[in-house]
């Protein structure tokens, strides 16, 4: 089974825009099946705002055949020497609600084996330009609602312009993601995000969406000063 992995890395203008202008592509390197790479931001920050876009701030969002091809990447290529000095996190995929073109997700749900286990929830979307704005109006509420719950240890926005968007969440337990998503959280306001969900529903506002589902295997390094990020899990 292929695995998953999300890597966060904060460099300077320079490596950031190389990163983005010569990104990780399968064709160069061994075992990568299809990797995204954003610039990250704040989850629930004005739109117009320092905090919104966090130019140095890189997110990768990737699937690899094996975890030795993840090694080597991070050892020997170039992004992935820049990449290493960072924090990521070893995923294997649950269940996916969706669907986003390249990644190779299969289709069949594996179950958590306890419900009190943490889990991390990737969402990644290629936006339909005009929906953008109503998109913001509803997606807001959903990213407060997120940033602030209880049960996060670590939640954030990314943005590969000109269209796709993601999040990323890590979940103390797998109960309590699930709460938040039916409305179940004991939090102001509970109902945000399945009110948005019911608006998507009704009008769509991507030409492709995703919601994932991982149980983390691994995390590795350091982020703005945090290890033990998510929690009962194996640290390197």
């Amino acid at each position: 089974m292929s695995v998953f992995t999300y890597h966060l890395v904060k460099t300077n203008y320079f490596y950031a825009l190389k990163i983005h202008l010569f990104p990780p592509k399968p064709k160069n390197i061994q075992g990568l099946i299809h990797a995204e790479i954003m610039t990250a931001m704040t989850l629930g920050s004005p739109i117009f705002s320092p905090s919104r876009m966090l130019i140095r701030q890189i997110a990768l969002f990737a699937q690899w055949e094996n975890e030795s091809d993840i090694d080597n990447f991070l050892l020997k290529d170039n992004c992935g020497k820049i990449l290493s000095k960072g924090w990521h996190t070893r995923l294997t995929i649950m269940r996916k609600w969706g669907k986003f073109n390249k990644f190779e997700i299969p289709e069949e749900a594996t179950e958590f084996e306890n419900p009190d286990s943490p889990v991390v929830a990737v969402t990644i979307a290629r936006m339909k330009f005009l929906e953008i704005p109503r998109f913001i109006h509803w997606g807001r509420p959903v990213e407060k609602l997120v940033r602030d719950h209880p049960s996060t240890t670590l939640s954030l926005a990314s943005i590969k312009f000109p269209n796709i968007v993601s999040t990323f969440s890590i979940w103390k337990t797998q109960k309590e993601m699930t709460d938040m998503v039916h409305g179940h959280s004991k939090v102001p306001k509970p109902k945000r995000h399945m009110n948005a969900m019911k608006e998507r529903d009704r009008k769509d506002f991507h030409f492709e969406f995703t919601t994932l589902r991982f149980k983390p295997l691994s995390e590795f390094g350091e982020w703005n000063g945090r290890r033990n990020i998510i929690p009962n899990l194996k640290i390197n």
